[in-house]
């Protein structure tokens, strides 16, 4: 068994070549993506990454080739062969090939089953460090395939022994290169609502805090965030992930605190019986 990939109606080897030089995503940077996993072999929470591709194609004036039963089909496929309990899902959409490099004809699809990314065990024991970064990006619910920022900040990140970028502007934070972002004052649960991608880590952890926390769906300031008591980010793959350090700055003590690391808890539970 080995993983797959499915390109405008064939599924093909994971190494195969596939994209013309004249595509918009290579010539102007028009494509978004999304990215998803299974637990317990199931598709994390299908329904909710389809309308959020849905939505970013509409967006972005992209038309999909397929429907969602259709792609529920390609995605079993895939993890069929790759013979993996569970895998991850990558989903390109790009404005296709274009004789003038400027007009949407047909649009490509890409579906990636990929295997799963490292677990960051140590994070989110320790939690991490992110470097404050002035900006706001483009579009911000569409998840698209521009990360310039974060590749020009990677040798930075790395010097830093960062993990992340924090983007803020005006003194307003919105989210992580990657990720949502949270804060804990006291037992209030509190989380950017605007100039963000809404996450469905996010929504998750949002309707798992809701029974135990005061949750706060609002603007909020750097500096409100550099005087919380706890902060975390949430991802498909960090889950809730305990940031300690902003540039210079500690937050709290230093280390993750008792209700980030219940979040983290009430999110292992759900994950566990999932599809169950």
């Amino acid at each position: 068994m080995s993983y797959h990939l499915y390109f405008n109606g064939q599924i093909l080897p994971i190494e195969s070549a596939l994209f013309q030089t004249n595509d918009l995503s290579l010539l102007r940077g028009y494509g978004m993506f999304d990215y998803f996993r299974t637990y317990n072999g199931v598709p994390f929470r299908w329904n909710d990454y389809w309308a959020r591709f849905e939505n970013s194609a509409r967006l972005l004036k992209l038309p999909l080739p397929v429907s969602q039963e259709e792609t529920a089909a390609i995605l079993t496929e895939l993890h069929t062969r790759a013979g993996e309990a569970e895998v991850a899902f990558r989903f390109v959409l790009t404005g296709g090939y274009s004789a003038d490099s400027v007009s949407v004809v047909q649009p490509n699809f890409l579906i990636r089953c990929e295997p799963l990314p490292k677990d960051n065990p140590a994070g989110l024991l320790k939690g991490i460090k992110v470097l404050p970064y002035d900006y706001v990006r483009d579009l911000p619910e569409i998840k698209t395939t521009n990360y310039v920022h974060m590749i020009l900040m990677a040798d930075e990140m790395k010097q830093q022994q960062a993990a992340d970028l924090l983007f803020h502007k005006d003194n307003e934070i919105s989210e992580l290169t990657r990720s949502n972002v949270f804060l804990f004052k006291g037992d209030s649960l509190i989380t950017p609502d605007r100039n963000i991608l809404n996450g469905i880590t996010r929504r998750t952890v949002l309707e798992l805090a809701a029974p135990h926390f005061d949750v706060q769906v609002r603007p909020v300031l750097l500096d409100e965030l550099l005087h919380a008591n706890e902060v975390f980010t949430t991802s498909t793959t960090k889950w809730a992930m305990p940031i300690v350090q902003v540039g210079e700055h500690t937050i709290g003590n230093g280390t993750p605190g008792n209700r980030t690391l219940k979040i983290q808890e009430l999110f292992v539970k759900l994950v566990e019986q999932w599809g169950k």
